[in-house]
């Protein structure tokens, strides 16, 4: 039963997911643009390597000024695409590379939450973000989010402070180097710009750039059709992701809510009980292996418990008789 709500619970994102999908069946621009794409350029599958390539283009860029108000500029763009072209020999175009941008933004959150708690430690040598297992457990009870960082780590995480600290920093706090026991804890870079900030520039980011760029003025209806387009993208992104955190939270809630109503826990109240004979006995245990049975014996009142038996255990005996 858990499990159908868990599923139905899912149903209102699943429709979100698919009215999107329709959109962008309308898009017919998209799809000649799609079409003329070589093959590799269809689905950018990232590793660790390629993200760590991005990743470091994207320092250089900050460190030459070519980051302004939390966004790169034309002219980065140029040279992070090229620079990606030189070293890995794909040539993925500006969007793909933009899109991975956004799904590191958001791990440098993700991670920077977790390491603002003095309890976590990351490791530069690894990568790993280390702590003992009850406290992850009821980290990721919290933050589902945090269960995949958990498992891979953030092996890039300095360079992902140098990419989306403060403005005003550029980039500059070298200070995250680790002492000499190689783990560093607590707060590491300057805070990042806030969750709905970073989104809302993200969806006027490349009007931004332009404007930032005196050399390259846009027609509007450019501007408007790459909007369009990226505003499906966010929102299928956005769609999934919800879906993905529902799921884990979903599932976190069902565990707790086993854990709060065991097995283990009837049978030590049962045990403490008096007037329990050895055939009711038996009969609660078979009993107990329905889940919403466990809840209704750990809810009544003692008094109340060895009624409820009698009565539960007379009925199932009656109905195999």
């Amino acid at each position: 039963m858990c499990v159908a709500v868990w599923v139905y619970s899912l149903y209102p994102l699943y429709q979100t997911f698919m009215h999107v999908k329709l959109k962008m069946a309308g898009q017919p621009a998209r799809s000649r643009r799609l079409e003329t794409q070589p093959q590799e350029q269809l689905r950018a599958r990232w590793t660790t390597s390629l993200t760590k390539i991005l990743a470091e283009l994207m320092v250089e860029q900050v460190h030459k000024g070519n980051k302004h108000n939390n966004l790169f500029n034309k002219k980065a763009w140029k040279y992070i695409c090229d620079g990606f072209y030189n070293k890995t020999g794909l040539k993925w175009d500006k969007e793909q590379l933009k899109n991975r941008y956004s799904v590191l933004r958001r791990q440098y959150t993700i991670v920077k939450s977790i390491l603002d708690e003095s309890d976590f430690s990351w490791d530069e040598a690894t990568g790993s973000i280390t702590a003992n297992d009850e406290i992850w457990a009821e980290y990721i009870k919290k933050h589902p989010d945090a269960e995949t960082v958990k498992t891979s780590g953030c092996p890039i995480f300095k360079e992902l402070c140098t990419i989306f600290s403060e403005p005003a920093t550029n980039g500059k706090h070298e200070h995250l180097a680790a002492p000499e026991g190689g783990h560093i804890s607590g707060i590491l870079c300057p805070e990042p710009l806030n969750t709905h900030q970073e989104e809302s520039s993200s969806e006027s980011q490349e009007d931004e750039e332009d404007a930032n760029d005196p050399q390259t003025v846009q027609p509007s209806a450019i501007c408007n059709r790459k909007r369009g387009r990226r505003g499906i993208d966010d929102a299928i992104a956005e769609a999934m992701f919800e879906m993905a955190s529902a799921s884990k939270m979903r599932a976190a809630a069902i565990e707790q809510h086993i854990a709060r109503y065991s097995m283990a826990d009837c049978i030590k109240d049962l045990d403490l009980m008096q007037g329990v004979d050895q055939q009711l006995y038996f009969a609660a245990l078979d009993l107990f292996n329905r889940p919403i049975a466990r809840e209704i014996f750990l809810s009544l009142k003692k008094d109340k418990r060895l009624t409820w038996l009698r009565g539960k255990c007379a009925v199932a005996s009656n109905h195999i008789g």
